[in-house]
């Protein structure tokens, strides 16, 4: 049995070196700091399920990031989209094949009428597969990353109708609990200013983390 002040020590330099990772991912990712114009519009929201009483109904929307499908029966309540795309890879541990087959059952009635349309594969990737000026709302739940999530916005920017709603789960500094930093802040951030797009839904949640709208600022 290892003594418990060595335990500790161990646990402390772990805690350390993860701290440390962190740092440095963190400097890695770029900073940009939002201007009047892309929060002037904004307005603060209870969770995400009123978020979706907000967000266009009867249109195409696509989910990034599906896990067992909670949210996507949310989505189909309260949105009533013609299609919803449900764009998953299930490749890891976590987010397995198993929950994919969950999904499937769980919506095999709207799969079969056309309405839930699954898309297996890298949200990067299926991407292609869309035309442009197809969306009306996606809502991005995937790795939490910057890398990803800068990704994500571009590649489904030119899908999105002009007028169209690009949102998103996890609008947060990181995961405290695992330990893990995110950048979602970060990358909505760059994309606004970029692409002159403005923050216009942002939850206040404490019992989820919470998600963020935007759209193209009108000119």
């Amino acid at each position: 049995m290892i003594p418990r002040p060595i335990k500790r020590k161990i646990y402390n330099k772990a805690i350390s070196i993860i701290k440390e990772n962190n740092r440095i991912e963190s400097e890695k990712i770029p900073k940009y700091d939002l201007e009047y114009r892309h929060i002037k519009n904004a307005k603060l929201i209870t969770d995400r399920e009123e978020l979706l009483k907000l967000l266009p109904k009867d249109g195409i929307f696509a989910e990034l990031g599906v896990d067992e499908g909670s949210f996507s029966e949310s989505i189909i309540n309260t949105c009533n989209p013609q299609i919803l795309h449900l764009i998953d890879i299930w490749g890891s541990d976590r987010y397995n094949q198993d929950k994919r087959r969950q999904v499937e059952n769980r919506f095999r009635q709207n799969i079969e009428n056309g309405k839930i349309i699954i898309n297996v594969g890298l949200s990067t990737e299926v991407v292609n597969g869309f035309q442009d000026n197809y969306f009306d709302c996606i809502y991005i739940d995937t790795d939490h990353s910057y890398e990803t999530t800068i990704k994500e916005l571009e590649l489904y920017r030119p899908k999105i109708k002009d007028n169209g709603i690009i949102s998103g789960h996890d609008y947060i500094i990181g995961n405290w609990d695992g330990m893990v930093k995110y950048g979602v802040i970060e990358a909505v951030s760059e994309f606004c200013i970029k692409y002159d797009w403005e923050l216009i839904y942002l939850t206040v949640e404490l019992t989820n983390y919470p998600s963020f709208a935007i759209k193209k600022i009108k000119m």
